[in-house]
């Protein structure tokens, strides 16, 4: 899952990709590098962002979805929002996936509203919310903690009518590195949940804080964590970098097939 953000304050490419060309040229690379998903955001979530209107979030993504919908109509797009009311408008202008960093938890319109719609859904775990999630980072056991999360959640939207789920345990998301080294170590665990799981440590603080290089300097760090992902049962790696994220799934694919 490439990741297309069109914030202008994202923690790594933030301003990048605001001129739509620039967008539907950053998404024809990562689709010739093998995405399947291309996940569109407008709300950036790194810790302490700016919070924007709804108006402001449904302006910034709109208009790329359509744009990359007839760009590349063998491509899923996914909608990165947890606006019940920008999802519709995405999955109306050719979004096929909601991405609720929320996990349904800051729109209480959120599960109705997939359900509805009969997309697939990405359900994360966080605490709070994108301004105070970093004060929120306390557990006692964050794999433990997590995964009671996800049985509460999991259950509430099959409840509401949500066929297709895939969970991310929310890898920095009011988590501190120990906390995301913990749950990669045990990222196994999330197997007992009967759904495939999605892992996004692309270029992250966890990464680049605990080599102690910047984020442009955390490719290799980050292909090392998402081929640990992997081999503990990743179905989706959500990634600013697609062709050395498809070289890990093709090189583990070629080990297993060995079996």
């Amino acid at each position: 899952m490439g990741i297309i953000n069109v914030t202008p304050d994202s923690f790594y490419d933030g301003g990048n990709t605001t001129v739509l060309r620039d967008v539907i040229a950053k998404a024809e690379k990562m689709v010739n590098d093998g995405a399947t998903f291309l996940d569109i955001g407008g709300y950036s979530s790194r810790p302490g962002a700016t919070d924007i209107s709804v108006a402001e979030e449904t302006g910034r993504v709109i208009p790329v979805i359509e744009a990359l919908r007839r760009e590349f109509p063998n491509t899923y797009l996914s909608i990165d929002t947890f606006r019940s009311s920008v999802a519709e408008k995405a999955v109306a202008a050719g979004a096929a996936m909601v991405n609720d960093i929320s996990g349904g938890s800051l729109d209480p319109n959120m599960f109705a509203t997939v359900a509805q719609l009969q997309v697939p859904y990405i359900l994360m775990h966080l605490k709070g919310n994108p301004q105070n999630m970093a004060s929120l980072a306390h557990y006692e056991n964050v794999t433990r903690e997590v995964l009671y999360y996800f049985s509460e959640k999991l259950a509430e939207a099959r409840a509401a009518g949500i066929n297709d789920i895939v969970v991310d345990p929310g890898f920095g998301f009011a988590k501190t590195a120990d906390h995301n080294f913990q749950l990669l170590q045990s990222l196994e665990l999330f197997q007992s949940l009967e759904v495939p799981y999605l892992v996004g440590l692309s270029r992250k603080s966890t990464v680049y804080k605990t080599l102690g290089v910047t984020p442009d300097q955390a490719l290799n760090g980050t292909t090392v964590l998402n081929t640990i992902a992997l081999q503990k049962g990743a179905s989706i790696l959500r990634v600013h970098d697609v062709k050395e994220a498809k070289e890990c799934v093709m090189l583990l694919q070629a080990m297993h097939n060995t079996d």
